[in-house]
């Protein structure tokens, strides 16, 4: 039988790689890069000329957690609502700005704290550096935001060739852009809605610049499908200390955005997040509606201070063992169900009672 060694290493979170050291840059009360923890962004999806709509789901993703929130500044009627949403959002705001970089000094004018410009549409160098003036003025940083499906025709063969490094050329040239009028407040993005691509390009950009980075899979999909390709590809980057903020981006509600990039920060040990519950998979052992039922306590939860965890397991395999390790832990049996208090079995009641008693005991944790 080979034998196993154990050790302790001291530490019993999840641990990433050092954080790469990049540029600070204010937006707001947030800080991006320059060490502080990785910001999570969303994007609304109401038109933005509807200021109580626009308004509402910013104060919904804020509520999630989004330190930072972003808007479409696409016409004039968006640019004509900006100052009434900037002056009621209860985070700082991002104007996404495409094509027209007139909506980029209207949303400055309207008090954005940060632009979001596509260098592959938003005109000449002259237009970009109209735009940096003024953002200089009013201390506004930009982002510049490289996404495959929108780069400028001029790297087209370059991106046959090599669809990482086009990117990165695309980035480091608005740089260049930006700096020739003396603009350095900036932070980058690197998108594709291909992994592969936003790992290498983010890693070639990290080894030879110091500008924060924005990470996202651009067009990433649907709920399930597109946090299964962003989480899979950030956590490779975060775990190698690349990223100073990140939006998931998914064809659904932007809440969910929020939520699944807390749980990942959570899971690298980055971010404190929501209090933990930890379900078993379901199976043909279990004596309770294990699915439902955590999707209720994990919505009950959610506003628990962040080191909780809660376990909800289905039968006596694993449910004892994992109840134990939890906060608030259940573990079904055929009649009964046993509730687990910090580690010490509390009571065993009928499983008719069982929602109720959950209640109750959540309660507990939040006093």
């Amino acid at each position: 039988m080979s034998e196993f060694t154990p050790r302790d290493t001291g530490q019993h979170r999840p641990t990433c790689r050092p954080r790469r050291p990049t540029r600070s840059v204010q937006v707001g009360r947030v800080q991006i890069g320059g060490l502080a923890p990785v910001a999570v962004q969303s994007m609304t999806c109401t038109r933005t000329h509807d200021v109580e709509g626009t308004l509402g789901q910013i104060r919904e993703l804020a509520s999630a957690g989004a330190d930072l929130v972003r808007v479409t500044v696409n016409d004039e009627a968006a640019a004509a609502a900006l100052p009434a949403i900037v002056r009621e959002a209860n985070v700082p705001l991002v104007a996404d700005i495409h094509y027209d970089h007139k909506m980029a000094l209207a949303a400055l004018a309207a008090g954005i704290a940060k632009l979001r410009i596509n260098p592959g549409n938003i005109g000449g160098e002259d237009k970009v550096r109209e735009v940096a003036r003024a953002a200089k003025d009013r201390g506004v940083p930009i982002r510049v935001g490289v996404n495959r499906g929108s780069l400028h025709k001029r790297y087209r063969d370059l991106r046959m060739i090599d669809p990482a490094g086009a990117l990165v050329q695309s980035a480091l040239d608005e740089l260049e852009v930006l700096a020739s009028v003396g603009f350095d407040d900036v932070v980058v993005s690197l998108k594709s809605s291909e992994p592969h691509e936003v790992i290498e390009a983010c890693r070639r950009f990290s080894e030879v610049c110091d500008v924060p980075q924005h990470l996202g899979v651009t067009e990433a999909g649907t709920l399930h499908a597109g946090t299964a390709r962003s989480t899979a590809t950030l956590g490779v980057l975060l775990s190698e200390g690349i990223g100073d903020t990140l939006r998931i981006s998914l064809a659904a509600d932007p809440v969910h955005e929020v939520r699944a990039a807390f749980h990942m920060l959570q899971a690298l040990g980055l971010r404190e997040g929501y209090a933990r519950v930890v379900a078993c998979p379901t199976c043909g052992r279990v004596e309770v509606d294990v699915m439902s039922l955590a999707a209720k306590v994990e919505e009950l939860a959610k506003d628990l201070p962040p080191d909780k965890v809660i376990s909800v397991m289905g039968c006596i395999v694993n449910g004892p063992g994992e109840a134990k390790s939890a906060d608030l832990g259940i573990a079904a049996g055929k009649s009964k169900v046993a509730i687990y208090r910090q580690g010490e079995l509390h009571r065993n009641i009928d499983k008719e009672d069982l929602e109720a008693v959950l209640l109750e005991e959540i309660a507990r944790l939040r006093r």
